[in-house]
């Protein structure tokens, strides 16, 4: 078993450690699969206590947020208000979402031990009702120290938060929400005020709580939570991705189901009700500020008509893409509020979206099985990947793997993302565009030609500044194939994450696998025993429901 005070791994001196070595699974599916550079084989999984599930367990989703908590403890508690009564609402990473989302661009490592010790109180274990309290007598985990990396997910109206270096399967804290389910969720390891986790609800509330607190405190409730959009005094409808806004100052926007955006400021009192001027035309983006200084949301961004499925930030914050029930993607520049391009699904609505690292690509996926590529240089889709036989519910590029072709140059010769869908499988896809064969335009009265190259060498001119454009002629766009398909889980899918030593599948049932990468499979309990060997990357900020 692995003894989380000092991050070492003793041998296994219990059935429990077998069991965790070597996870039981469901007839027909592999605990390992194949890929060009080697085998990715199952360390270990993460789920709940089936007995805390109650009848709202099959209306939401599960997606799944990281955080790495740093060593240092921030300070306190930001200005807005702290609710003292017991909540009628509850909390989604997405960030990567695993789903990416957002999910999906920065990840963590599983490396280094968590700190505490696994004898939490089981108190932390079982379902509690959601409440929040500015109370400072609350009972304290001793066995906590202030750090680690955790995993965040929901399941019905349960929140858990599960200790990712350690192979217990069970979370270390559950808490029931009373009369709402949990839909998105996103952390910000940058947070200055100790609030670094976002909660969405159902219900459309919205709150901010520190999630060192949580794990600090071993009583039945969030403590020191800020509550926004109370009981959905400014929007009603549930809550469907969130996200902090890269390099800000606690700035975080809400996704709602009825096509509406909503921009938060965390220090600005939550109790402070906004009103907005009325939409002139649904079916436009528009924008519109708070009436009021002290108002919180400070704007309201109208994208269209149809629930908002997922929203996801540049790495550098520049760009905002969101993808929708009208199956449009659509992206932004954020600080202009300006549409800056967008294009129509092939059919039927958008679920998920994922940013390169170095901002140059936009994967989307959706109801019409496809893995859409999209270039930020050409405004144009540059290829389909198709592979899954349902609905694609997750997507992320790998920012940790490593190009075979690199040129040395630090430019992206060759990029590895991947998908995973309702048909619970996980495709693997590499992009590399000097390869892939692009249509030239048509010539009058002729049939297209092909070639290969960069898309931006074949297109004439470059789209016109906040053009929605029409879904592509199926036989004008590029087909990639997936480099492996392989089913993971029995359920369906809702996200995966990559992360420097691991690939973290989720299904909708709250059920989560981490496999190891082909090159960390040796060394994994060496690195595991030695936390200063490598560093955790930053967590996705970005969380989402499909």
């Amino acid at each position: 078993m692995m003894n989380t005070s000092n991050g070492m791994i003793s041998g296994p001196s219990s059935s429990s450690a077998s069991a965790a070595a070597n996870p039981p699974q469901s007839p027909g599916i592999k605990t390992y699969f194949k890929t060009p550079e080697g085998k990715y084989k199952l360390h270990y999984e993460k789920t709940h206590p089936s007995g805390l599930l109650h009848y709202t367990h099959g209306k939401t989703v599960t997606q799944v947020t990281f955080a790495h908590l740093k060593d240092k403890p921030a300070p306190s508690t930001p200005t807005g208000t702290s609710s003292n009564v017991t909540a009628s609402s509850g909390f989604r990473s997405a960030t990567a979402r695993l789903l990416g989302g957002g999910n999906g661009n920065r990840a963590l490592s599983f490396v280094g031990g968590n700190g505490g010790t696994k004898n939490v109180g089981a108190s932390s274990r079982i379902g509690a009702s959601f409440a929040a309290s500015s109370s400072g007598t609350s009972a304290t985990n001793t066995n906590f120290d202030g750090k680690g990396t955790y995993i965040v997910f929901n399941v019905g109206d349960a929140i858990f938060i599960s200790d990712l270096n350690s192979q217990d399967k069970d979370p270390v804290k559950s808490i029931h929400i009373s009369n709402s389910n949990p839909m998105c969720h996103a952390f910000d390891p940058d947070a200055k005020d100790g609030h670094d986790l976002l909660i969405g609800l159902n219900s459309g509330d919205v709150y901010t709580v520190s999630l060192r607190q949580q794990l600090q405190d071993v009583s039945k409730k969030l403590v020191n939570a800020q509550h926004y959009n109370k009981d959905g005094s400014v929007n009603n409808s549930r809550c469907t991705s969130i996200a902090w806004v890269p390099g800000s100052d606690g700035s975080f926007i809400v996704a709602h189901a009825d096509g509406n955006l909503y921009v938060y400021e965390k220090n600005k009192d939550g109790a402070t009700e906004s009103s907005f001027s009325a939409i002139r035309d649904p079916t436009q983006f528009s924008v519109d500020k708070a009436k009021y200084s002290k108002s919180n949301p400070v704007a309201r961004w109208h994208i269209g008509q149809g629930a908002i499925n997922c929203i996801a930030f540049s790495n550098d914050g520049a760009y905002l893409a969101t993808v929708g029930r009208d199956g449009y993607l659509r992206i932004f520049d954020f600080s202009t509020q300006k549409l800056v391009c967008g294009v129509k699904s092939y059919y039927g609505a958008l679920l998920c979206c994922a940013w390169s690292m170095d901002g140059k690509y936009l994967l989307t996926g959706g109801e019409d099985d496809l893995v859409q590529v999209w270039s930020m240089e050409d405004r144009k889709v540059v290829a389909w990947g198709e592979g899954h036989n349902s609905w694609v519910s997750g997507v992320a590029f790998d920012s940790h793997w490593s190009s075979p072709n690199s040129d040395g140059s630090g430019e992206n010769v060759m990029y590895r993302f991947g998908s995973v869908g309702q048909d619970t499988r996980l495709l693997l896809w590499d992009l590399e565009m000097d390869e892939i064969v692009v249509p030239l335009r048509k010539p009058p009265g002729g049939s297209p030609t092909y070639s290969t190259g960069s898309q931006s060498a074949h297109w004439d001119n470059i789209v016109p500044m906040g053009t929605l454009q029409p879904a592509p002629c199926m036989r004008d766009v590029p087909k990639l194939s997936p480099v492996m398909a392989h089913r993971v889980h029995m359920e369906p899918l809702s996200g995966l994450i990559f992360t420097q030593e691991s690939l973290i599948t989720a299904c909708r049932e709250g059920h989560l696998k981490i496999w190891t990468r082909p090159d960390n499979q040796s060394s994994s309990n060496t690195e595991t025993s030695n936390p200063t060997t490598s560093k955790p990357s930053l967590t996705s900020k970005v969380g989402g429901s499909s």
